[in-house]
């Protein structure tokens, strides 16, 4: 009798009216919020649009326009909260569903694929040597790589694996640029304890496209004095003599800025990564670099800014990439083939008086 009782006295379910962003903000509006403008919007709801449309409009299911946007603010704020203060309806727990869901589409591998793409072809690394030699004249340069520390929450399980050397949790993601500031590659699974050149020996870059001969001779990429020198991967000296090699340091330096500018960028545009990420566990945090990652590059096809006024403390991005030494190897591992590469490189590209 009780329970009937209680259905009887049940409330009705209430719903609240949702706001229709895309007919009532301008693009300028949508871009401040959610970083994409009406068509960029649409455009990613296409690419994951049947995974995430509901067979039936029962109890009022969200279409995926609201789940790419609630997504996108987000990840364009950082705080699941203002994904429900703006006026979109859904509950806190509805956001972090949504939020969950919305990401595991977008990241699938062949979305990712369309949109964060290693140059290959002949034409494709011509092209980059090309945009990159006109930054300060150093050539065979198709990108530049760092590594970058997304922070996180401490995880349940690990948890002193993901401990940095800034003695905060993280993950250690590995990111290389073009000249235009395309995100061309990106490896964002390694806890922070995790040094970058280990990242990088077992990235894609250097077991298939760089070890196997994937790309003609003579390109290469250029990263801080934490990576071993290779064949492919050009460093800084630590000591230049003066000449060539203080000419190879100052044009290195010069034109890897880029990575240090681009990563700066993903950060301004997207501030769920500039501060600590609340997702559980760290193979979510994953899902959220790389989505940014590949919606940075839609942005920058689609010529669409970074807001103004988005203001970035570049200072802890700077000290977080300072660089480091390559942790010790056995004598006989030691990159004395890429050291004497790098020596010969010099004194042909760089020895003059300038």
């Amino acid at each position: 009798m009780a329970a009937q009782e209680q259905l009887r006295l049940r409330r009705p379910r209430t719903f609240c009216d949702r706001k229709d962003v895309l007919n009532e903000l301008n693009d300028a509006e949508l871009i401040k919020r959610y970083r994409l403008d009406r068509e960029g919007i649409l455009f990613v709801t296409n690419l994951v649009r049947e995974t995430l449309a509901r067979p039936t409009a029962r109890n009022k299911a969200l279409s995926p326009e609201m789940k790419v946007i609630i997504t996108l603010r987000f990840l364009a704020t950082g705080k699941m909260q203002l994904c429900n203060s703006d006026d979109l309806g859904p509950s806190q727990q509805t956001v972090s569903r949504v939020i969950t869901e919305t990401l595991d589409a977008l990241s699938s591998r062949p979305i990712l694929a369309q949109f964060i793409k290693f140059p290959i072809t002949p034409q494709e690394t011509q092209r980059n040597k090309m945009e990159f030699v006109q930054i300060a004249g150093f050539p065979g340069v198709v990108g530049v790589i760092d590594g970058t520390h997304i922070k996180i929450t401490a995880p349940k399980e690990f948890e002193a694996e993901y401990v940095n050397r800034k003695r905060y949790h993280s993950i250690n993601t590995q990111i290389v640029f073009d000249a235009k500031y395309k995100i061309i590659d990106i490896v964002a699974n390694w806890p922070g304890s995790v040094h970058d050149a280990r990242i990088l020996n077992e990235s894609g870059l250097n077991r298939f496209v760089f070890g196997r001969g994937m790309l003609p001779d003579g390109c290469h990429l250029l990263g801080d004095s934490g990576y071993p020198s290779k064949k492919w991967l050009l460093t800084p000296y630590l000591r230049p003599r003066p000449g060539p090699q203080s000419n190879y340091n100052r044009c290195h330096k010069k034109t890897r800025s880029v990575v240090e500018r681009g990563i700066g960028q993903l950060k301004r545009r997207f501030h769920v990564l500039h501060g600590e990420i609340r997702v559980s566990p760290p193979a979510k945090v994953c899902m959220v670099i790389e989505v940014c990652a590949m919606l940075h590059n839609i942005c920058k096809d689609r010529n669409i800014g970074i807001p103004a006024g988005e203001d970035y403390n570049n200072g802890e991005e700077d000290d977080d990439q300072q660089p480091l030494e390559p942790p010790p190897q056995p004598a006989a591992a030691r990159p004395r083939e890429g050291l004497l590469y790098r020596d010969q490189f010099v004194n042909l590209h760089f020895n003059n008086d300038e």
